[in-house]
This record gives C-alpha cells, structure tokens and sequence, in this order.
C-alpha cells in the first residue's frame, strides 16, 4: 500500500492533500537527458489548457534535485507544477515501476520513434540526469487512490493522457 501522505512536493504539500483537492496526474519521468521524457514534458506542456479544463493537477516525479528539475520545466513553459524528487527511486519502485532491459531501452522501436521525435525538434541531450534505466509511468490519483494507470512497456511508448483523464469522469 502507498503511503501518499509521506510523498512531498517541492512546495512542502503530500501527495494525499493534493489528491483530496481533485485529481492529480502523478507523472513518473525518465532521466531529463532521455529524447522521449522531453518528447513527453513538450506534450504535456501543449495540452495544459486541457488538464486545467479538466481540473486536474500535474505533479512531476523525476531523479533529481529540484533546482535543475525547476530548470527543464521552465524550459517546458511547466514552472509551476510541483514535483517530487526521487534520485533512489524509491517511489518509482513502490509505484510499480521497473528498471528497463535493452530492449525496452534501446531497442529497434525505441530508435525510430527517437529518430522520430528528434525529426520533430525533441533533441536528446547527452547529459544523463538520473537512472538511465528506470522506467516511466503516469498514475491518476484522487482522494489517496489510484483510479488509472499507464506502465510502460518500452521508453518510447506514449500515454493517452485524455483516455487517462476520462476515466475519472
């Protein structure tokens, strides 16, 4: 069971408070050097008006400490939201989330769909921020529970974040 009330924000509020305010989309990163997290924060960034709409709140997961975290999402123009930093990936574990193999790192889907997102003006960056094998994932969270998940089974793979949202509704 998680203990979503010893899970801190860069702004000293727990992840249970935050969750009985309305819906929280907990989004567990990759390493901020990996094309597919920036491929990831530049959607997420796009469809803001959409969470809002929605009224939900983005809270960030990612490996490292809040002042460079604080650095890629102004950069994402996410500033705002708060995020927790987990560089032993202690939440990461007890969310469920795995250290990834090769294959679900680098193998061949990986690679065009990087090709893809560096054709698309996502550029990898070759400094490594984090573990480079932990897996991502994205939790709807409301009122302490989890009422939607997305795994991932390869890097590269993107969520559905309107599918994720609506089944809250």
């Amino acid at each position: 069971m998680i203990d979503f009330s010893s899970i801190i924000t860069n702004k000293g509020t727990d992840l249970l408070s935050l969750s009985n305010e309305r819906p929280v989309l907990l989004l567990f990163l990759r390493h901020f050097g990996c094309v597919f997290c920036r491929d990831s924060l530049k959607e997420l960034s796009d469809k803001k008006a959409y969470f809002e709409k929605k009224g939900i709140n983005l809270v960030f997961v990612h490996m490292t400490e809040y002042q460079i975290a604080d650095l890629y999402f102004n950069k994402f123009e996410l500033g705002g939201y708060e995020h927790v930093s987990d560089p032993g990936c202690t939440y990461y574990q007890q969310f469920g989330l795995v250290k990834g193999n090769f294959n679900q790192l680098f193998g061949l889907q990986n690679m065009i769909k990087g090709f893809d997102a560096t054709m698309r003006g996502t550029f990898i960056s070759l400094k490594q921020i984090g573990d480079g094998f932990q897996m991502p994932g994205v939790f709807l969270v409301h009122k302490g529970e989890i009422i939607d998940r997305f795994i991932h089974k390869y890097a590269s793979d993107k969520p559905d974040y309107e599918r994720i949202v609506k089944s809250f509704e």
